[in-house]
């Protein structure tokens, strides 16, 4: 379960930056085209409408970053300063580090609810009940996006869905460090998908062409 959990995190925030990049790319080339004195395609290129595209931008970027940093608790590429807790003594460390992410999960959990609860007031409520054929009453429909005239509750729901699942990694990570005593360590220097080779250095290859170079076989190169 965990698997396709990481899976479709990593598959969300990878859809939203390389979706952005396009978009972006592609309102930037209209832009410029669009200037160019080329009567054809000016004109077809100005009966396309690419306002939205920086709306559209701004909230794939903000789903990003929600997504993205409940990734980074996960893999620990969030920064931190532990000069301090490394100094203290092994249990008080152990005390320290449990402090510092139960504080994470109390204010991950309180902005997830504050935002599930603004998000519903918004809007959701209405859509809700509409979509279940009960009576809306007097309820207000919530507000539109200006360019894409969506929703606004459902741009929203980036806070409550982020912030819960931040909620639920730093409960992950806190469970594991107490059962281990390890946090999560990104590797700024691996690159996922290129096996680990060992590096020769250049003393080293030195030394390995002189052994080798008069073997016959050889094409007088090191090994």
């Amino acid at each position: 379960m965990m698997k396709y959990l990481n899976r479709l995190e990593e598959i969300i925030i990878t859809f939203l930056i390389g979706a952005a990049t396009v978009v972006i790319a592609a309102a930037v080339a209209h832009r410029y085209l669009s200037g160019l004195p080329i009567p054809a395609l000016q004109d077809w290129l100005l009966t396309i409408n690419m306002t939205w595209a920086q709306e559209l931008c701004i909230y794939m970027f903000v789903w990003m970053a929600k997504f993205g940093a409940a990734y980074g608790v996960r893999t620990g590429i969030h920064v931190g300063v532990d000069v301090l807790v490394t100094r203290l003594p092994e249990s008080w460390r152990v005390k320290c580090v449990l402090l510092g992410i139960a504080g994470g999960v109390i204010f991950t959990g309180l902005i997830g609810t504050l935002g599930a609860r603004f998000v519903w007031e918004n809007g959701m409520h209405y859509a809700v009940i509409n979509k279940l054929g009960m009576p809306i009453g007097e309820l207000f429909s919530g507000p539109i996006t200006p360019d894409l005239e969506w929703p606004t509750w459902i741009i929203y729901s980036a806070v409550p869905l982020g912030s819960y699942l931040m909620c639920f990694r730093f409960l992950q990570v806190g469970w594991s460090f107490f059962r281990t005593g390890e946090l999560p360590k990104h590797d700024h220097t691996h690159v996922e998908g290129i096996e680990d080779t060992p590096i020769m250095d250049a003393t080293e290859a030195l030394e390995e062409f002189e052994t080798h170079k008069f073997e016959k076989g050889t094409d007088g190169g090191a090994k």
